[in-house]
Formats: structure tokens, C-alpha cells, sequence
């Protein structure tokens, strides 16, 4: 039992700013490490000799274990103390980077990214309760704003970085690469945070409750991780998963309901404004991830730019959310919450519509500066969601629902990128085969086009090859398109969701 005689000091100055960085630093490495190895695929696969299908167990093995651990965070925390468990999963995490990194088989590496999921689940909801908890209350929002960048900057950079380890030196360096910062975030975070670890609750262990949402959530994540590589509900297996993940998660919400000490608390979503903003937060990430995956997929299998190259190009994303997040953080409280999260998602819906409206002979400075905007979208749509979110809950409540809210906000992102990439490929199939039907030797422009080619020394073999590889394109580029300005239509109708969230907001009397 915790018995606090002296509550610690605010931390200010050079303290609450390192304890700001270390504790930013633990969410962006585990962020980070969902995207940074997926560049890395064929090489893994390659080293170890198994085929692309069994590579992409890299990632699943990681979504599937963290996605299972997420909604624990606020029993883990009440029983270990919310500073003793972010430091504790700060070094194991770090540990595991380790041991993905040294993994001499596949079989290893596979149980190294489970544990890795497992052990660094809660770094993320914990780092922002506990930025929350050493911030006063009028300055909360701009916590929240320089959280946030963590959500914003992972999955857009992660490829960068993943793309330029691969190819400069080893992909093994994609996992190494967590070592150093791991070890000093959890130094700096036990030097600054000495003294202020939460109250331990000594509950008991919902056994059935773990048990159900481990099947539960883990046949679902497969389930969105493995869809569209086995054409989704034609496949048994698929099938299977789906009527197990949700017969499962079903019986879990009813046990979870009825349970005197739940493993996770879902009647925190009686709270109105953890409700909307827990919607808002999933459908957008979906949103996002479709923008943030699809783009670059485009740019590397239809343009030819590598993964570092494409990753250029969205970094631009990032780079103006680096200045608008803790702007808008700042500024939340005088702005309003909802005020700020509707220029978010104008803001994104603008974006996408940009970045929906381009040609197969687009530029890159022109890729770029269309995905500039996206930027204060982007900051506009996490700030005031995690402030709406945290709104009008007790301190004790804060874990728990900032497991919740990370929870679905990669659940939202996984089936963003399921859909995404199934949507993507199924419409260039149908826009391939509706602009084939123009490619016949009645219509004078084909054959006055074929003509050409045939003129400038191609065979009609050729010629007729090149006119396939035109229409691959732009029908992967109609397809493109279309899912750009889906997605941001999408977060245009998130606007009238945000305004049943009711005021005040966390930090401060905002939003009006």
C-alpha cells in the first residue's frame, strides 16, 4: 500500500521538460516499431530463406500480442503502480528490440516481436496519463499537443527510417536501433518520476475475462493482418476467425459488464465525451491509415520511388504537425476543443481531396506540397480527440481509458490498412478492366496511338505492352484517387459526431 504523507513538487522547468521527452520518447518508439519493419519484409524474408506470406508474421505476431495487451493497461498499472509499469515495459520492450535484432532463426524472431508486443503495450496509453498527471491542469492541452506528435510522427516516419537502415546497412538495425533510446528513457523517467507512482490496487485476476479477450481480439487482428492476403471470407480459415473473434468479443463486453473487478472497465464508456471521442478516434485512424498506407503503396509499385523516396514525401505530413500539434495544444483551451478538432478535419478532408486530385505524371515537389496541409490536419484531429477523451474522468480512471482509446485507435488503423489495401487493389482491377474495353481496333484513338508507337520502331507485341502498362496505371491511380478523397470525406463526417461531446475539456474551460 502506497502512503503518500508528502505529495511530490510540480515539476518545472529542465525536470518537467526531460520527464516530457523521456516519456514522449517511450509512446514514439513503440509507435515507431509498428511500422518501421515493414520496409524490411523482403530482406527478412530473405535471410531467413521463408516466403513473403510467412514474413509478414513480423507484423502480426507484434499487432497481434500488443492489440490483446492494450485494454489491460489500467489493471496493469493499478497493480504495479503506473511509473513502475511504463519503466518496467520501457526495458523489457527494450530488451526484446534486442532480442529481434540477434534472432539467428525466424522462429525466434517471431517470439521476440511477441514478447515485444506483450511487454511494450502499455508504453503508450501510460506515457500519456502520465504527461497528463505531471503537467498543471491549465497546461494540460499543451501536453496533449506535444503527446500527440508521437501518434502523428510513428507511423509516417517509421518507413523512413526502416526504408534507410535497410538499405544503408542491415535490417537487423531496425530493431537495434530501440536500444539506446529505450535504456535512456526509462533512466530518465525513474529520475524524474522518483516519488510519484500511483496508488496499487490489488485486484483480482479476471481469468476469464483475459482468456476471452485474448481470443478475442488475437482471431481478429489475424483476421485483419491475413484478410486480403487470402481473399477475406472465401478463405475457411477467415471465416473461422471471424465467427470465433466475434461470438468471443460478444460473451467478453456481457462478462466484462457483469464482473464486480473487470480485467477492463467498459462502463467507462457510460462517460459521454470518452464515448464520442472513442468513435471519433477509431473511424479517423481508419482514415488515416488508409491515407497514410495507400499513398505511399502507390508511389513505390506505380512511380518507382523507393521506400525511402516515398517516405519523403510524407514526411512533409509530419514536419508541419511537429509545429501545429503543440499549437494547437496550447491554444485549446482558447479555442475550443470541438472548435480546433473541426479544423482538423476540414483541414484532412481539404488534404485528401488535394491529394486525390493528381495525374500519373505528378512531380515529386507536387506530392509533397499536396500533403502539406495534411499536416494540421493531422494535429488538429489528435489534440483535442485525446483532450475530449480524458474530459471529466477521475485521475484514478485516466489509465484505464487511455488503454481503451490506444486500443481502438489501432484497432481503427488495422482495419484501415486491411481495407484500405483490399479496396485499393479490387477497384484498379475494375476501373483495369472498364478502361480495357476502350483498347479495340475500332476505336480510332487506340489506333492511331498504336499506330505511333508502331511508326517509332515498336512491334505490335511491344506496342500492345506498352499500352497495358498505361492502363495498369491509370487505373491504380484512379483507384488511388478515389480512396484519398474517401478518406477524407470520412473525417469530414466526423464534424457533426465531435459536437455531442459536451464542455468543459481537459485543459482548462475550453471548448465552448
Amino acid at each position: 500500500m502506497n502512503l503518500e504523507i508528502n505529495p511530490p513538487k510540480q515539476l518545472t522547468g529542465s525536470q518537467l521538460v526531460l520527464a516530457t521527452i523521456a516519456l514522449g520518447l517511450g509512446s514514439f518508439m513503440n509507435i515507431l516499431d509498428i511500422s518501421i519493419a515493414n520496409v524490411s519484409l523482403p530482406s527478412i524474408a530473405g535471410d531467413f530463406a521463408v516466403s513473403p506470406a510467412q514474413g509478414t508474421w513480423v507484423i502480426t505476431s507484434y499487432a497481434v500480442s500488443e492489440a490483446i495487451m492494450l485494454p489491460l493497461t489500467g489493471w496493469l498499472a493499478g497493480r504495479f503502480g503506473d511509473v513502475r509499469q511504463f519503466v518496467i515495459s520501457t526495458l523489457l520492450f527494450t530488451l526484446a528490440s534486442f532480442l529481434c535484432g540477434a534472432s539467428p532463426t525466424f522462429e525466434l524472431l517471431i517470439l521476440s516481436r511477441v514478447l515485444q508486443g506483450v511487454v511494450g503495450a502499455s508504453m503508450v496509453p501510460l506515457s500519456q496519463s502520465l504527461i497528463i498527471k505531471i503537467f498543471p491542469s491549465d497546461k494540460r492541452g499543451a501536453a496533449l499537443g506535444i503527446w500527440s506528435l508521437t501518434t502523428i510522427a510513428g507511423p509516417i516516419f517509421g518507413p523512413i527510417i526502416g526504408g534507410w537502415l535497410t538499405d544503408n546497412y542491415v535490417w537487423r538495425y531496425v530493431f537495434f536501433i530501440n536500444i539506446p533510446f529505450g535504456v535512456l528513457c526509462a533512466y530518465l523517467v525513474t529520475k524524474t518520476m522518483k516519488g510519484r507512482q500511483s496508488k496499487l490496487v490489488n485486484l483480482p485476476v479476471d481469468k476469464v475475462g483475459l482468456a476471452l479477450l485474448t481470443v478475442g481480439v488475437g482471431t481478429l487482428q489475424i483476421l485483419l493482418d491475413k484478410g486480403n492476403e487470402l481473399d477475406w471470407f472465401s478463405s475457411p480459415f477467415i471465416l473461422t476467425l471471424a465467427v470465433i473473434s466475434s461470438v468471443t468479443l460478444t460473451v467478453f463486453c456481457i462478462w466484462e459488464l457483469g464482473e464486480e473487478n473487470p480485467m477492463v472497465n467498459l462502463r467507462l464508456f457510460l462517460n459521454r465525451n470518452l464515448l464520442v471521442s472513442s468513435v471519433c478516434l477509431s473511424i479517423g485512424s481508419f482514415a488515416f491509415y488508409i491515407f497514410v498506407i495507400i499513398g505511399p503503396l502507390w508511389m513505390q509499385t506505380q512511380l518507382g520511388y523507393t521506400p525511402t523516396r516515398a517516405g519523403e514525401v510524407m514526411a512533409v505530413t509530419g514536419a508541419l504537425s511537429l509545429f501545429f500539434g503543440p499549437f494547437f495544444g496550447i491554444n485549446l483551451a482558447r479555442i475550443g476543443a470541438r472548435e480546433v478538432a473541426t479544423i482538423g478535419f476540414i483541414s484532412f478532408g481539404i488534404a485528401a481531396w488535394a491529394s486525390g486530385s493528381i495525374s500519373s505524371d505528378v512531380s515529386f515537389e507536387h506530392l509533397q506540397f499536396v500533403r502539406l496541409l495534411m499536416g494540421m490536419g493531422i494535429a488538429g484531429f489528435f489534440v483535442p480527440m485525446t483532450a475530449i477523451s480524458l474530459s471529466q474522468l477521475h485521475p484514478s480512471q485516466i489509465s484505464s481509458a487511455t488503454g481503451l482509446t490506444n486500443f481502438l485507435r489501432n484497432m481503427g488503423g488495422s482495419v484501415g490498412t486491411a481495407v484500405g489495401v483490399t479496396l485499393w487493389q479490387n477497384q484498379a482491377a475494375s476501373y483495369h478492366a472498364e478502361l480495357a474495353q476502350n483498347i479495340t481496333n475500332n476505336n480510332f484513338n487506340n489506333y492511331q496511338f498504336a499506330s505511333t508507337l508502331t511508326s517509332q520502331g515498336m512491334s505490335v507485341a511491344q506496342s500492345n505492352q506498352y499500352i497495358e502498362v498505361m492502363i495498369n496505371s491509370q487505373a491504380y491511380l484512379l483507384s488511388t484517387n478515389k480512396l484519398m478523397i474517401t478518406s477524407g470525406l470520412i473525417m469530414i463526417c466526423l464534424i457533426p459526431v465531435i459536437w455531442l461531446a459536451k464542455p468543459p475539456f481537459a485543459g482548462g474551460e475550453g471548448g465552448h
